[in-house]
């Protein structure tokens, strides 16, 4: 007996919505989410040595970001972005320095 796999998850287009509701569609970290859960979609349509070289791409382009989250672990991880204490002004506003 076969079990039967889990939920899929949302798909690409859920999945935009979602991070453009929230503003995240900036992140690159959210985009890589997108990226891959579009190459999961289109798995079944492509040839295997073309996933696989799509999928090596994505995960050097993954690798490039690097320790992208150090000191931003609160935002990345859990969700919650907490705004730092001293806020810029608007580059050219009145308050601009």
């Amino acid at each position: 007996m076969s079990a039967s796999p889990g939920p899929a998850g949302p798909s690409s287009a859920e999945l935009a919505r979602y991070l453009e509701q929230r503003g995240e569609l900036s992140k690159p970290w959210m985009l890589q989410m997108l990226r891959l859960t579009k190459l999961k979609e289109a798995k079944d349509a492509m040839d295997p040595s073309e996933y696989v070289a799509k999928l090596a791409e994505a995960h050097a382009d993954l690798m490039r970001l690097g320790a992208f989250w150090k000191g931003r672990e609160q935002e990345v991880f859990s969700g919650r972005c907490t705004p730092p204490e001293l806020i810029e002004p608007l580059p050219g506003s009145a308050d601009d320095r």
